[in-house]
């Protein structure tokens, strides 16, 4: 009997992958090994030491990677992560800051400039409202926990000014170091409703919506990449764990509409049922669109972004990002 390939998979506990570790989805030939541990852990273990053999990746430090030919993994278009971040830009009351245009020039706290989470919002800042982001003075920390450092370092040009700062950006909010925050975790003042703390959009998700029908993107945060020395023993890796991951979120997806149909739900959410319908009528019968052509737009956007904001070294093209065999997936 043919021995198995065992791969280590580090990957959240996705409901959209979880078939690939239950055992509803199976790949011939290949064993997975899940090692269910979210982003915050797995990242700086890819990029700093390419531990897993697959493996979640920020899609932000992957192309910066790639750009500079250092990337130990090749990408799939599984697209694990995606989020609206129009409520992840909070602000301290009293800076004078009344719309998007008055950050130009402040002091902007994020955890890590290159963080996909600060790619996009940047991106936003300048494409939806003319924000000169590189003229910002950024300021990174760990938003609640101190200690946060960039996973990979940075090549910025003379004039960009970013800096790393002791504490937390919750601290240095409140004592008035910098103007505002772009994060994915709540500043602690804020989640307890300290009023020194707002956002700048008050109604996040009314300004996420808005952007979707105007752009069709759905924010692409983390893909899935499989480490290069596996990959060119074995090419046809790639199209098979897209394959793979793609019936898993199918399968998820399917679990959502069975649930639906249960006089008593498993989750619990007293309106899952119509939020489950606003999002599909808002983003479609699939909401969490895998693949390259269904996004090319969006990738060619994050692309062009990480070049204009200095983390890419050069323009990089869609299908650099990722392995090849994947683009007609």
């Amino acid at each position: 009997m043919d021995r198995l390939l065992t791969l280590t998979v580090a990957c959240a506990p996705y409901d959209r992958v979880r078939a690939l570790f239950d055992g509803r989805v199976t790949i011939p030939g290949l064993r997975l090994v899940q090692v269910p541990i979210h982003s915050e852990q797995s990242f700086p273990r890819a990029f700093t030491r390419a531990e897993f053999d697959v493996t979640e990746l920020s899609l932000s430090s992957h192309l910066l990677q790639v750009s500079r030919g250092e990337a130990a993994y090749a990408a799939i278009p599984a697209f694990v992560s995606r989020a609206f971040r129009h409520g992840c830009i909070y602000l301290r009351a009293g800076a004078g800051i009344a719309g998007p245009k008055d950050l130009e020039g402040r002091r902007v706290g994020i955890p890590e400039y290159q963080m996909t989470l600060g790619l996009w919002l940047r991106g936003i800042l300048a494409d939806d409202h003319g924000v000169d982001v590189n003229g910002i003075a950024w300021r990174t920390a760990g938003t609640n926990a101190a200690g946060r450092r960039e996973r990979l370092p940075l090549e910025l040009p003379p004039g960009m000014d970013v800096q790393p700062i002791a504490g937390t950006l919750n601290e240095a909010l409140l004592a008035g170091e910098i103007d505002a925050i772009l994060s994915p975790t709540e500043p602690a003042a804020f989640a307890a409703g300290d009023p020194r703390v707002t956002r700048l959009f008050p109604d996040p998700r009314a300004a996420a919506i808005a952007y979707h029908r105007r752009t069709g993107f759905h924010p692409i945060m983390h893909l899935i990449g499989i480490r290069q020395d596996i990959l060119a023993r074995d090419p046809a890796l790639a199209p098979r764990l897209t394959a793979a991951f793609a019936e898993a979120k199918r399968l998820a997806l399917a679990d959502i509409e069975a649930d639906l149909r249960h006089s008593s739900l498993t989750q619990m959410l007293p309106f899952h049922a119509e939020e489950w319908a606003a999002t599909k009528a808002l983003l479609g019968p699939d909401p969490w669109t895998y693949g390259i052509a269904a996004n090319r737009a969006e990738l060619e956007a994050i692309c062009r972004w990480s070049h204009a904001q200095h983390l890419s070294r050069r323009l990089l093209a869609v299908e650099e990002v990722f392995a090849e065999g994947v683009q007609d997936s």
